[in-house]
């Protein structure tokens, strides 16, 4: 590869990374709108995202009295795991970038695993509150259920299309449309929507807002402010466009993205937008439709996802049959 294409490909690179970036809060206001609107209220503007952050970039940071290092890097080691995951995985291109090597399927849900670890050790670091303790435990709970799943689903699809790079694993897919119908695919597919209906936040219950019944991440990062809770609620938006993207270009829906390196990288990141809006609809749709459940439910959900995770292994390793 010669030094203008690799230097065409690093630009790319950070133009996936800066659409995550620049995107992610715009999804999460559309999200929010459709919401409100099948819920028959106002409900928030779409842009109201960029208000929080920017209101919240400009307030004063105040921080615990009993805090040590690992507090203060959370949020920015968070949000650059989020960065350099951005920048591996197909979101607006099906040809590998520059930075693609660097990682696979397991490395990035790996990152994912430890930026969801620190925050539970920096909750509890704060030192300050019982209610950071709080969201840690529950958090703590759900991850050792979350993290295992997505592992388990990315070395599924590994099987299928005997690779762990997540470009070659698309690429293998849209080649031969009839693995999307293997029995390992589909149990791997639920088993991943099931996991981003828990980790986008879609399965009804108290956990928004001051109910201590209910909050679970508003719990964990209580004793953040000003910029650095700022800098949290912008890689937590990171973290829904990355996972959604991946979900949608490997999993479900890898066409319409061009393989041309050269404007039309613009028209990609539109029709890419558009798929993560549509597959959005479906989890808000769930989300109005479903009664408030109780905070314990959610194991038993992320226990069947785990489940479905581990079977879809099994069927290939043990039967043979995929």
């Amino acid at each position: 590869m010669g030094n203008a294409a690799l230097l065409l490909l690093q630009i790319i690179d950070v133009i996936q990374a800066i659409t995550v970036l620049a995107l992610s809060p715009l999804l999460v206001g559309i999200i929010n709108r459709i919401k409100a609107i099948l819920e028959t209220r106002h409900g928030p503007p779409i842009l109201q995202p960029y208000y929080d952050l920017y209101k919240l970039f400009s307030k004063e940071t105040v921080v615990p009295v009993r805090r040590t290092v690992l507090y203060t890097l959370y949020p920015y080691v968070a949000i650059s795991c989020y960065l350099l995951i951005s920048m591996v995985v197909p979101i607006i291109t099906p040809y590998p970038l520059a930075y693609a090597p660097v990682l696979d399927f397991l490395g990035g849900a790996f990152l994912f695993t430890f930026a969801g670890t620190m925050s539970i050790f920096a909750a509890l670091d704060s030192g300050e509150s019982t209610i950071s303790t709080m969201g840690a435990s529950r958090s703590a709970i759900f991850t050792a259920f979350s993290e295992p799943t997505l592992i388990m689903i990315f070395i599924a699809v590994a099987i299928i299309s005997n690779t762990n790079n997540p470009y070659i694993t698309q690429q293998s897919l849209i080649s031969n449309p009839v693995s999307y119908l293997y029995l390992t695919h589909i149990l791997a597919v639920v088993s991943f929507f099931m996991l981003l209906i828990v980790e986008t936040g879609k399965i009804p219950v108290e956990s928004s807002g001051l109910m201590e019944l209910g909050m679970i991440d508003e719990a964990k990062n209580f004793e953040y402010s000003g910029k650095n809770l700022a800098v949290i609620k912008w890689g937590s938006y990171m973290k829904q466009f990355i996972l959604l993207s991946v979900f949608v270009n490997v999993f479900i829906l890898p066409w319409g993205l061009s393989m041309q390196v050269s404007y039309t990288i613009f028209q990609s990141i539109g029709i890419q937008f558009i798929k993560l809006v549509a597959i959005s609809l479906i989890f808000i749709c769930i989300e109005v439709s479903m009664a408030k459940i109780r905070l314990f439910r959610i194991l038993d959900f992320l226990a069947i996802s785990f489940t479905f995770a581990v079977l879809s292994v099994i069927m290939v390793m043990y039967t043979g049959v995929i």
